[in-house]
């Protein structure tokens, strides 16, 4: 494998600070998201989000411009306004209104040089979800994913049943693929692929016979067609390698399957600008789309009917996801075709960073072409190819929209915002020092230390914590974390890196836990908790560990094996995989992560499960669930607490209400994710005593 990787660390700012963070500065904190670039390369459009109440958000479009000349500018006024497109001539924008609560619209605003016209409604949709959506080459159409609620279930439905005094009508459900967290449960509504024409305002469904849902789309260069990424089996959710690549006739409406790419998982599908080939991101065989496997970038030539999978030579993966609580995880693949269509831009995180990189259609030189030290999470390129709208974000700078320039091997970044510029200016913040270290059977561990700032710290050894973060197939590194700060804020040394199963260090470290949770990551974390016990700057005897999801999971596990560690908490964990393989948004496919399954053979699913081993766990625990989890049911977090109570084991269980998700610590409302990190605090402050603050 050859492959370019920059090793200058990203630019910091100096600063002076006043000031420790706070959770209270959660409200003040601006993120921006999908930063969509028009075609001149010249403005970026992009959703605004802040706290506006106690337990709201609100959202609105913005624009930056390229020249720096300009201030940012707010196109739209929200509250719920999301997925700006700019029109093929950048004349217009069109974007996502949500003016009633689950009933959203399509408008559109018109723009005169750097003049915003007021907004037109174009669709009247009745209470629905919309996903994607994409203009046409001419700009006289918009395709668009829709799912119409069920009547039953709307917002009008239950006010009438509250006045009417009669019950919640029950879900009657047919289909195992029914919920999804953070989307909610949706029965056998579906996700259909519309086509909104400009001229008369007039929506028609293009039949794709997708049967979950979650199909991708992209326009031919010429407007006559567009190609779907889709899955008609009727067993679709237990058979995502029957997924397809088809074309669609976008007037007529036939559809045409491609009958020479290989089974496997699809997404993202994407047309060359000459028509000639499709890209695509996708695994081959039976295996699902979230795996250890890598997640590769394929073209399909549509003359030779041939398919390549640009990153086959490399040991990179589309779906490397950086966690963070103050930006969206990036699991969704990102790529985009270069004007002349002979090499493409792409996502890839690596060791801790997310970076742009490119490859050639010949897949034998894969290139990263920005600095380690930050997470780049680009979203759209120019025309011409020459920049790259995309958010930025490191251990010290919080999220801002930022402008790549496509020359060289290093793509220079330019900061086209400042959002948080004034509140990260007045913080005395942490930054992370980078470390590896030697695990018992010889892997190498990457992770990161964070002590407390300048000023911040303690004239004697301070406690530690050490995080581990969720997925498991994700990686930690260098986002602004608010979390982390806080810890380090409060008198504390955080520890957290990425153990075998994590993503960003190739397929073999990934694929060591594939259905062995338990196994060489807790070899792993071991590790790392020995390199906290040889800080000298750490108190040994006040080390705990914490985590959320897998973070969680590893937590309990932790716990479970080892008398290190003097308090815990674990966060919307899974503590019994049997159980949990019933009970998720996303069932186990039988055989295919997990040998066996809940009902025939469980036994690999019990050996993994930290439950198992609660007999002896001594460890006092927090434990932080969402009873709106449709990822991990709370009831993961419920066998812990019994077993914890029974034991006389000291244990606090916070339930947050069923309108929260899975992504609560970092989607859910203002007031609770406060709430969240000051019981943490206080948490650590009773386990450590002496030289913690909240």
């Amino acid at each position: 494998m050859t492959r370019s990787t920059p090793s200058k660390p990203s630019t910091r700012r100096t600063r002076t600070a006043s000031r420790k963070i706070t959770p209270d500065d959660l409200r003040r904190i601006v993120i921006p998201s999908d930063p969509q670039i028009d075609p001149s390369g010249e403005r970026v459009a992009f959703v605004r989000k802040i706290a506006d109440g106690p337990g709201t958000y609100k959202t609105e479009i913005w624009i930056a411009f390229a020249d720096g000349a300009h201030r940012p500018r707010r196109l739209s006024s929200g509250p719920r306004d999301r997925s700006p497109r700019w029109s093929p001539t950048g004349n217009a924008l069109a974007f996502v209104r949500e003016e009633d609560r689950g009933i959203p619209q399509i408008m559109i605003a018109g723009l005169r040089g750097n003049t915003i016209m007021a907004a037109k409604r174009m669709t009247k949709l009745s209470a629905s979800s919309i996903g994607e959506l994409r203009w046409s080459p001419s700009g006289d159409r918009i395709a668009f994913a829709l799912r119409e609620t069920d009547p039953c279930r709307t917002p009008a439905a239950a006010k009438a049943r509250e006045n009417e005094k009669r019950s919640t009508p029950p879900l009657v459900v047919d289909d195992p693929w029914y919920r999804l967290d953070g989307d909610g449960i949706f029965g056998s509504a579906r996700f259909r692929l519309m086509v909104l024409t400009v001229a008369n305002r007039r929506v028609r469904e293009l039949a794709l016979g997708d049967t979950l849902g979650m199909f991708s789309f992209d326009w031919s260069p010429d407007g006559k067609s567009i190609a779907a990424t889709v899955n008609r089996s009727k067993r679709a959710l237990f058979e995502p390698w029957k997924s397809e690549l088809v074309i669609c006739d976008a007037q007529g409406g036939s559809i045409k399957a491609i009958a020479s790419i290989p089974d496997g998982p699809k997404g993202a599908v994407s047309w060359s600008p000459d028509g000639t080939k499709l890209a695509f991101a996708g695994r081959t065989g039976k295996t699902e789309m979230y795996a250890t496997e890598n997640l590769g970038l394929f073209v399909h030539d549509l003359e030779t009917k041939t398919t390549r999978n640009l990153l086959a030579a490399s040991d990179f993966c589309l779906m490397s996801a950086t966690l963070s609580d103050t930006v969206d995880a990036a699991f969704a693949a990102w790529f985009r075709w270069m004007p002349g269509g002979e090499s493409l831009l792409m996502r890839i995180g690596w060791h801790g960073s997310g970076h742009i990189a490119s490859a050639n259609l010949r897949g034998k030189m894969i290139a990263l072409h920005t600095p380690p030290g930050c997470e780049h999470l680009p979203s759209t390129l120019s025309r011409d190819g020459t920049r790259v709208a995309l958010v930025r974000t490191a251990p010290t700078e919080m999220p801002e929209v930022c402008i790549a320039e496509v020359a060289g091997r290093e793509f220079p970044i330019r900061q086209l915002t400042n959002l948080n510029t004034a509140l990260c200016d007045e913080l005395n913040l942490a930054h992370p020092e980078e470390a590896w270290t030697t695990a018992k059977d010889g892997a190498s561990v990457h992770y990161w230390v964070m002590r407390p700032p300048a000023g911040g710290r303690a004239k004697s050894r301070t406690p530690a914590v050490l995080e581990v973060h969720g997925g498991p197939h994700a990686q930690y590194g260098w986002p602004f974390f608010l979390e982390f700060q806080l810890l380090a804020a409060a008198g504390i040394t955080v520890y957290y890196g990425n153990p075998r199963g994590s993503k960003g260090y190739g397929r073999a470290s990934c694929s060591t836990i594939h259905g062995k949770w338990g196994t060489k990551d807790w070899v792993d974390i071991q590790a790392i908790t020995q390199a906290m016990s040889r800080d000298r700057a750490i108190d040994k005897n006040r080390i705990g560990i914490m985590g959320g999801s897998y973070g969680g999971y590893m937590t309990l596990w932790a716990v479970g094996h080892s008398n290190s560690y003097c308090g815990a908490i674990s966060d919307r964990c899974v503590s019994n995989i049997v159980s949990h393989n019933g009970n998720s948004d996303f069932p186990e496919i039988p055989g295919m992560y997990w040998k066996g399954s809940a009902y025939a053979k469980p036994a690999a699913m019990w050996k993994s499960s930290p439950i198992a081993s609660f007999s002896r766990v001594r460890t006092p625990m927090m434990l932080i669930h969402s009873e709106g989890d449709l990822r991990c049911n709370i009831e993961q977090s419920e066998q812990v607490h019994t077993a914890l109570a029974a034991q006389d084991v000291p244990v606090r269980f916070i339930r947050y209400p069923r309108e929260t998700s899975h992504g609560m610590s970092r989607m859910g409302p203002p007031d609770l994710r406060i709430h969240r990190l000051r019981e943490i605090l206080a948490w650590w402050k009773n386990i450590f005593g002496g030289g913690v603050t909240k």
